[in-house]
């Protein structure tokens, strides 16, 4: 029987339900600290500093982003909202990695305001930066390396994926910035998303050493950091494993031993900007099942919906599901579980084999933690759940609370 285990019991989240109405995701906060602490510890050789900028996109959430700034992490953001985010959960200055595309200059503003470390996506963004404010010390480029490395089924081919400058462009970019008074410079991709493959991220150490060494010999360029990007993936079915991290961990430090040192560029940072490994796993919608339909198959109908959790709908993403006090029972009855937005793709499982579901039974969706709550919508007019904080002492912190018809309401003229 395919089991993935649980923070908390039937009746602690009984207890949670009547404070806290279903559905709300709620967040285990010392599995991701244990998660944070074992990431930092496999990185922990590196000779310049190891940074992870949490993304913020994964789960935008001031208490989340707090937690992780004790745990040492930064952010990654690539909006105004999350930028502010970010200050206002006493982020700033080069603990965030500004990384976005089709720029606003209100962004750049606020990113140079906030001395925030500027990843330009586009050579054309250099001039535009400068335009609207002064050029920082310190400037990275993000690189596309189109047939060099392979993207996956999320983010797709590098060559077809809007993001980042061509080899051509980067030499360009960094001579320019050079040339303009920029003094510190950085390296950045990212061609994968939610990728399990341990050796993908050792090739792609490979291929950022490579050109910092080629940008130091061709332009005389120290690389002070090179930005690994994320992309690593989480084990959402429960025959899957989460990546090694010792296992890249070693591989990227045989790389940087064979590639950086020889060239006298030693010492370089290491960064990632990872979301979904960092939360992903330690986050749960619960949701209480309203109805059971029979027609031509089964359907479970819960109180959440699509607006919940994006990620089945949009991606056939597999989300596993436990039906709280059934755990041990036969899993025999094969339904969809369904949420109740006027669109068929409203599911959270098809053809599910799932414990004898009857109405009431309180149902966990697991592994929402990062790409649940943030993607959330108000089609149909369905509103946002809460977020909730499971402490380690079994404390329960309200951290988002649920959205109202008045909140709907607000930004609308009658």
């Amino acid at each position: 029987m395919n089991l993935k285990p649980l923070p908390f019991s039937r009746e602690q989240i009984e207890r949670i339900m009547k404070t806290h109405a279903t559905p709300f995701h709620i967040y285990d906060e010392q599995a991701i600290r244990g998660n944070a602490r074992k990431f930092y510890k496999a990185f922990s050789w590196v000779p310049g500093g190891f940074k992870n900028y949490f993304a913020v996109k994964a789960l935008p959430n001031p208490a989340i982003m707090k937690l992780l700034k004790e745990e040492g992490m930064g952010t990654d953001c690539s909006s105004l909202p999350e930028l502010m985010l970010s200050e206002r959960a006493g982020i700033t200055g080069e603990d965030i990695m500004f990384t976005s595309n089709d720029t606003p200059a209100a962004e750049f503003v606020k990113a140079k305001e906030l001395e925030a470390v500027i990843n330009l996506d586009d050579l054309s963004h250099l001039a535009f930066l400068e335009s609207q404010v002064t050029l920082p010390d310190l400037i990275c480029f993000r690189y596309n390396p189109g047939k060099l490395k392979s993207g996956n089924d999320i983010i797709g081919s590098p060559e077809e994926a809007k993001y980042g400058l061509t080899r051509e462009q980067l030499f360009e970019g960094y001579k320019l910035a050079k040339e303009k008074g920029v003094t510190r410079f950085g390296l950045h991709t990212m061609v994968a998303s939610n990728e399990l493959n341990p050796d993908y991220f050792v090739e792609t150490a490979n291929l950022l050493f490579q050109f910092a060494v080629e940008l130091n010999k061709k332009l005389g360029i120290k690389i002070e950091f090179v930005n690994l990007g994320g992309g690593i993936g989480i084990p959402y079915r429960p025959d899957h494993k989460p990546v090694d991290l010792d296992y890249v961990s070693k591989g990227i430090k045989d790389s940087y031993e064979r590639i950086i040192k020889p060239y006298d560029l030693d010492p370089v940072r290491i960064f990632m900007e990872c979301g979904r490994m960092v939360t992903g796993p330690y986050g749960y919608l619960v949701a209480k099942v309203l109805h059971i339909k029979q027609t031509y198959r089964k359907y479970v109908g819960l109180d959440a919906c699509m607006a919940n959790l994006m990620r089945p709908a949009i991606y056939g993403a597999y989300h596993h599901i436990t039906v709280l006090g059934k755990e041990n029972e036969p899993h025999t009855f094969y339904c969809d579980v369904t949420g109740s937005l006027c669109e068929n793709n409203d599911k959270f499982a098809i053809n599910r084999p799932l414990p004898q579901v009857e109405e009431g039974d309180i149902v966990v969706i697991h592994d929402t933690g990062a790409h649940g709550w943030a993607m959330g919508f108000n089609y149909n007019g369905k509103l946002r759940s809460a977020e909730l904080l499971l402490g380690a002492d079994g404390a329960v912190q309200l951290i988002r609370r649920a959205e109202t018809t008045e909140d709907y309401f607000a930004t609308l003229e009658f």
